[in-house]
């Protein structure tokens, strides 16, 4: 009489391959490890504590005061008083931008529940850090709660005038965007698309 079938060898191995038919697409379960939280609040928090302690810097040393050239005339610090968005963008629609920023912020921590990717939570820490450091602003500043002025200072020749929040948020979104080609999710999977045949 035969044995019964080991469970054990007929389950597929770990990193098994998983083909979805409908559109040709592989998503490869790798080992997820362990989750990636804690180095998303990491790159956050100093990502937020080095944009608010410039702030701080450049308010009391810079504001009103002459632009200091870094690189000639095509970098320079000035403390300027941003109502919009990144980069000076939409002056008119403070309190949209401040919706906006506190949307971002929810839906990285939504996302930061199954983030097991180091990648992925480099990038998302440093949305959530620059979100945050431009959100305290608009919360603290002048003229007012949800209304206030984001600080910028840096000024480059024939660009715009931005800080180190901004800086964090466009870096970070550059991340994800290369992560997102890659096939990379922040769950630690790989989405990959298969050549279809061409017979």
């Amino acid at each position: 009489m035969a044995e019964p079938a080991d469970p054990a060898e007929s389950a597929e191995p770990a990193g098994t391959a998983a083909t979805d038919g409908a559109d040709g697409a592989t998503a490869v379960e790798g080992g997820k490890g362990p989750r990636r939280i804690g180095v998303l609040l990491v790159v956050a928090v100093l990502a937020f504590l080095v944009d608010l302690g410039s702030k701080l810097l450049v308010v009391a040393r810079l504001e009103n005061h002459a632009a200091i050239k870094v690189v000639g005339d095509v970098v320079t610090f000035q403390v300027i008083r941003n109502s919009g968005a990144a980069f000076g963008m939409g002056q008119a629609l403070t309190v949209v931008f401040t919706m906006i920023a506190s949307a971002v912020i929810v839906v990285i921590w939504r996302i930061a529940r199954r983030l097991y990717s180091l990648p992925w939570a480099i990038a998302l820490g440093l949305l959530l850090g620059g979100a945050l450091g431009n959100l305290t602003d608009r919360l603290f500043r002048a003229p007012g709660v949800f209304r206030g002025h984001v600080v910028d200072f840096i000024s480059v020749q024939h660009f715009a005038v931005f800080n180190l929040a901004d800086s964090a948020i466009v870096c970070g979104g550059i991340l994800v965007v290369l992560l997102s080609f890659r096939g990379s999710n922040p769950d630690g999977t790989v989405h990959q698309q298969t050549e279809k045949s061409a017979k």
